[in-house]
């Protein structure tokens, strides 16, 4: 995993150059003037360095032009911002979805930041702890966020919130299928494979096909179900 006092991408150490020049954040993918990068390319602008778990997350998936919503997620998971658990997951799940979906779908840039951003202040009204305390698994819930945002659902459409409601349910169904106790790596990896499956059987958007991934981030949760999770990496 990377660490907090190298680069932010890779955990490479910091290079300090003297040839000042234009580089690309990583995360926000924006130019900037810059004498350091790591060892290995990587460059993350000052705004990106210093932002929060949801201010990270909005950055670099209003920017992301990607269709494959798991590699997103993984890789901003990598950041040392993205705790092992937390509710920052509750964002994560719609916003990477979100732009995956977008770009799938052959959307505008400013239309995928602003369905980003609409997620947001959605998600952020889960707390911490919903899985256990009321039953019902934040990134589960950030799938139906998904869906109403994308097709602009409100308490008294039809079909979206259908949807909606119907996304959700199958994202809890398979989450507690799996029993606990909570991971949030776990049940966001399970929440987008069947957001994207949904996508592309009930909404018509296909999102980039994707392997299952292998985590790796089970060394850092206690509670880790080990070869009981259909993510533990094999070997």
């Amino acid at each position: 995993m990377p660490e907090r006092t190298g680069c932010l991408v890779c955990g490479s150490p910091l290079v300090y150059a003297q040839d000042t020049r234009e580089r690309t954040c990583e995360y926000c993918h924006e130019p900037h003037v810059s004498d350091a990068a790591c060892e290995r390319g990587h460059f993350v602008c000052d705004t990106c360095h210093s932002a929060g778990a949801n201010d990270l997350i909005q950055r670099v998936c209003s920017a992301s032009t990607s269709t494959a919503p798991l590699d997103l997620a993984i890789r901003i998971m990598r950041d040392p911002r993205i705790k092992m658990h937390g509710p920052e997951h509750h964002y994560l799940v719609p916003a990477v979805l979100l732009a995956a979906y977008a770009n799938a779908a052959g959307l505008p840039a400013d239309r995928r930041a602003e369905m980003v951003a609409r997620a947001r202040p959605r998600a952020e009204q889960v707390p911490g702890g919903s899985c256990g305390f009321s039953g019902a698994c934040g990134a589960g819930i950030g799938t139906g966020i998904f869906v109403s945002v994308a097709l602009g659902a409100t308490p008294v459409s039809r079909a979206e919130w259908r949807q909606a409601n119907l996304l959700t349910s199958q994202s809890l169904g398979e989450i507690a299928m799996r029993g606990g106790p909570r991971c949030c790596k776990r049940d966001t990896f399970i929440a987008i494979e069947r957001a994207a499956a949904f996508s592309r059987a009930d909404l018509g958007v296909a999102m980039a096909a994707e392997e299952t991934p292998g985590c790796e981030f089970h060394d850092m949760n206690r509670e880790c179900l080990g070869t009981d999770c259909p993510y533990f990496p094999a070997g």
